[in-house]
């Protein structure tokens, strides 16, 4: 059989040289590999208690329409949610166009003129920096007044407890914590390190409200952040969550009072959740959530294989090789925008879909500078599925997440070196 899979890879384009190299790293990971499955084992009986328990049957399948009022399958579907994150609500709706969209519907609704946004971890992802209104843009919350201040972590990552402590004011209404790293070459946060933060804040003030964008972080741990004082926690079905499966939507969850003022944002004042149809998708929808853990796990494999590898070959890599994982992200600092660039050529030519095609950067809404992007995805922008991407911007760093198997991310990491390698970037290759 270990024949069989050799030629297999080297029908794949992958050279013995790179194959060899490869397999050294795996065979060395096998014990984190075992660590991570406990963790899926733990989050898919998690998973499937909460639908247990709101007694999901193939009536909650069926489709609405138009309105979309006395929808079974959402409500239930919002009930599972909450009870998966410990939480008292839910929005759960193919509405939310992203993770970006389900972020600025939180922000929007819970928020007035006056109120200041901050975030004690840094600048936020790109993408929010126009619906904030750190870059100017038509509709942001600057243009309805409210304000946004940050602190940036410490040099080492830390949280600097005084500056965080100089910065909320009395028009502090909402502070924003941001799991992942984003473009930055920053450390994730754990879910005990938020609640650390979330805790500290309230120290200074009580009642101001604590959001974490989720992005990426869904069933990395077996606690989610509302089970550390996050009064909302918000994501991307077509992330983590949406086990690869969800082809839209994403997800609101916490307090009731915040989850409701977020309903009535997403639709109308009055309507709220009440309608918002589903249009068949409520099985889909399940169906990704019931595969999310071990897809998850798949791709935290993925994450692990590709620092060991990448460390090896001399790169600079966050997290490194034997840190814990806490979302699905690696960065890898290349050096160069060539560099870069190989390396998505390899993992689009990793993809079951497009993978004929050669990722380019180009200027993308809502970026500052070119992005390249690598996916050969079912499902348009799905980052739990394998896929790469990074600004063409010093450091030249890549971010490499997803894979819905560990074979397909393994496959993926292989062939990003297969394609450095050609360009005389890393191994002499073969081919």
């Amino acid at each position: 059989m270990e024949e069989q899979i050799r030629q297999m890879y080297k029908e794949l384009g992958i050279s013995e040289k790179v194959f060899s190299f490869c397999k050294k790293t795996e065979d060395s990971l096998q014990e984190r590999f075992t660590e991570i499955d406990r963790v899926a084992e733990y989050n898919q009986c998690k998973v499937i208690a909460a639908m247990q328990k709101n007694k999901l049957s193939d009536i909650h399948f069926a489709a609405t329409t138009g309105y979309g009022y006395n929808d079974l399958g959402r409500d239930t579907l919002e009930a599972v949610y909450a009870d998966v994150f410990r939480t008292e609500a839910a929005l759960v709706r193919p509405q939310l166009t992203c993770g970006t969209h389900a972020l600025t519907v939180a922000l929007a609704a819970n928020l007035r003129p006056g109120d200041e946004i901050l975030s004690p971890v840094g600048k936020p992802y790109d993408t929010l920096e126009g619906v904030i209104g750190i870059q100017p843009s038509k509709g942001s919350l600057t243009e309805y007044g409210i304000t946004y201040s940050q602190v940036d972590l410490l040099p080492d990552g830390r949280f600097d407890w005084e500056g965080i402590r100089m910065a909320i004011g009395p028009q502090t209404k909402l502070v924003t914590i941001q799991r992942s790293k984003g473009y930055q070459t920053r450390p994730t946060l754990s879910v005990e390190a938020i609640g650390v933060l979330i805790a500290f804040i309230r120290t200074i003030k009580p009642d101001v409200i604590c959001m974490v964008d989720n992005c990426y972080g869904e069933f990395v741990e077996t606690i989610e952040p509302t089970e550390v004082g996050a009064d909302l926690c918000v994501g991307s079905l077509i992330k983590n969550p949406g086990g690869g499966l969800a082809p839209i939507g994403g997800y609101i969850v916490g307090k009731e009072e915040y989850v409701e003022q977020c309903a009535f944002r997403l639709t109308a004042p009055g309507l709220g959740k009440e309608v918002g149809a589903t249009l068949g998708l409520n099985q889909t929808l399940f169906q990704g959530l019931f595969l999310a853990p071990t897809v998850v796990a798949g791709a935290l494999k993925g994450a692990i294989f590709a620092a060991n590898i990448y460390e090896a070959l001399g790169f600079s890599v966050i997290p490194n090789g034997s840190e814990p994982r806490y979302d699905i992200i690696q960065a890898v600092t290349l050096g160069s925008a060539e560099a870069v660039i190989a390396f998505c050529k390899g993992i689009q030519a990793a993809a079951p879909v497009d993978s004929h095609v050669t990722p380019e950067p180009w200027a993308m809404p809502g970026y500052h500078s070119d992005v390249i992007m690598a996916a050969g995805a079912f499902i348009q922008g799905s980052s739990i599925e394998l896929s790469a991407d990074g600004p063409i911007e010093p450091p030249y760093a890549v971010y490499f997440q997803g894979g819905l198997t560990w074979y397909h991310a393994k496959l993926g990491i292989m062939m990003s070196v297969q394609k450095l390698a050609e360009e005389g970037f890393v191994l002499q290759s073969e081919s």
